[in-house]
């Protein structure tokens, strides 16, 4: 099947089988590789990205999902020169250690920041309860988000 949709800002056609997820859509086939495979049952949050404004896990949304849809992954967030607040946060707050789960955590906070600039940090364990980090920067990540939070409000 073809599918078009907007990926960070740009119109793109893919032809793919209608059952492949869009995980794999970004990665195989758009080369698009700051998304991660975790777990592949959406347990995980490691493939969170955007899908028409909303987070969502890239492993359960099937590419028959997609045409017409805005997607924005890590990649289309922010830039180098001009971090996203929580990218910009996460930097000064050193969140990562070992990587692997930051590109969702950032796409998950980013949403939660989207419809709740002032979230509580109840609100922040509860929305951010989804993204595992086997590291366990927890701590950290609350840090960044609340930072975050305080940027966007400016």
């Amino acid at each position: 099947m073809q599918a078009r949709f907007t990926v960070n800002g740009e119109e793109r056609q893919v032809d793919v089988p209608e059952d492949m997820p869009l995980l794999w859509v970004l990665r195989d086939e758009l080369a698009l590789t700051g998304t991660k495979y975790g777990c592949g049952i959406a347990q995980c949050g490691a493939c969170t990205v955007h899908l028409d404004g909303m987070a969502v896990r890239a492993c359960q949304v099937e590419a028959r999902e997609l045409d017409g849809s805005t997607v924005l992954t890590i990649e289309g967030l922010g830039t180098p020169e001009a971090p996203h607040p929580v990218q910009q946060a996460w930097i000064e707050t050193q969140v990562a250690q070992c990587g692997y789960c930051q590109s969702g955590q950032i796409m998950q906070a980013a949403s939660l920041l989207a419809g709740n600039p002032d979230p509580s940090d109840a609100e922040i364990d509860a929305v951010m309860s989804g993204n595992l980090c086997r590291c366990g920067s927890y701590p950290r990540i609350r840090t960044a988000i609340r930072a975050a939070s305080a940027a966007v409000g400016r």
